[in-house]
């Protein structure tokens, strides 16, 4: 099984950085669905693939620019993360996921993915690392049982913390992939 993560397009949020961070749920401008569509042209989807998504706004746009929506499943396990993790960080308001009811009205048909672990409240922005861990390795060992490959459309900081996870050392924030980029882990 391949994972590949996607980094959300360019995103309202982004248009006048930073002093637009703390906007709820921004979605993707023109400039981050033009880039979605040409990603679109590199991205092999397969019947028996999984596409996992944050519970974010511009995340889910991207995800429908990508694929059919009876394909998508969302899940708080892929929401945003900081990286690095500091305790002194504020989390931006840019990164609060939707809650279940606001998935629900604004996205209805999209599956929700949790595993039973309670993380739609607070999601992972600032989780406790072995906390995260301990979930992430549940999420991973569920991509395992599923058949075939997995997408992740996500975030930077979350991408790279489950890239650590997977065992690659030394990333630091100069290896986030940016806007509609992806990264592909081999036989995990």
């Amino acid at each position: 099984m391949d994972i590949t993560f996607i980094r959300h397009g360019h995103a309202e949020h982004l248009l006048d950085y930073p002093n637009q961070l703390n906007w709820l749920h921004p979605g993707l401008t023109e400039l981050g669905k033009s880039q979605v569509a040409a990603l679109r042209k590199q991205v092999k989807l397969e019947s028996e693939d999984v596409i996992l998504v944050s519970p974010t706004k511009r995340t889910i746009e991207t995800a429908l620019l990508l694929t059919a929506r009876e394909k998508l499943m969302i899940c708080p396990l892929v929401g945003p993360r900081m990286f690095p993790q500091n305790p002194e960080y504020v989390p931006l308001v840019c990164d609060q996921i939707y809650s279940k009811d606001e998935l629900h009205a604004q996205f209805a048909g999209i599956q929700l993915v949790d595993l039973g672990l309670n993380c739609w409240e607070e999601g992972i922005n600032r989780m406790e690392e072995h906390q995260f861990e301990v979930y992430a390795e549940q999420l991973l060992q569920w991509c395992r049982e599923q058949g075939g490959n997995t997408f992740i459309i996500s975030h930077d900081g979350t991408i790279t913390n489950y890239r650590i996870l997977l065992g690659e050392k030394g990333l630091t924030r100069r290896d986030f992939l940016g806007e509609a980029g992806q990264y592909t882990i081999s036989n995990i």
